[in-house]
């Protein structure tokens, strides 16, 4: 891998775990309308991780089921301390998210297949009643990550900075 971003070889690797999920995201759809009262847990034990332009390293959720993706962060009242979620897309797309039933601000980042952030949504605030707002670029992402409000600017993350992906088995 080479150092500053991942590669397409990554991605690659990272899309063959959430195989089946094309054309899945929270906003639409009736997996994302439906939603429950208690979220379910996703596992982060073999979970891949990203470094950030920073050099902090954060552990990575991964939603890989179209249930994953559509319940993302959704009921959840913290995120644990250099945590965040990755939504992997195995095409390039306009991914746009909402935050129905999200009780905390997330900082969100549209990557390409390479790791280069595309689009920042910093402290995108919660949202407890419809409607609710749509967030994202109109420009084709592969992946989006999400991180508690307020850190992307702390960990040095900017429209054209590279993230580099770890430990991906």
């Amino acid at each position: 891998m080479r150092t500053g971003g991942a590669t397409p070889a990554l991605l690659l690797a990272l899309a063959s775990w959430v195989a089946g999920t094309a054309g899945c995201q929270r906003p639409g759809g009736p997996a994302a309308s439906a939603g429950s009262a208690s979220p379910s847990p996703v596992s982060v034990a073999a979970g891949p991780r990203v470094q950030f332009p920073s050099g902090s390293v954060y552990r990575l959720e991964l939603a890989k089921t179209p249930e994953d993706q559509a319940q993302g962060l959704m009921y959840r009242e913290s995120l644990p301390e250099k945590r965040g979620m990755l939504f992997l897309f195995p095409d390039a797309g306009v991914h746009k998210f909402w935050m129905k039933n999200t009780m905390i601000p997330l900082d969100m980042i549209w990557l390409d297949a390479n790791g280069k952030v595309l689009f920042v949504n910093a402290g995108t605030p919660p949202c407890k009643a419809d409607p609710c707002d749509n967030y994202g670029p109109d420009a084709p992402a592969s992946s989006v990550l999400e991180i508690a409000g307020g850190l992307a600017a702390r960990e040095k993350v900017t429209v054209g900075s590279m993230l580099r992906f770890l430990d991906v088995r």
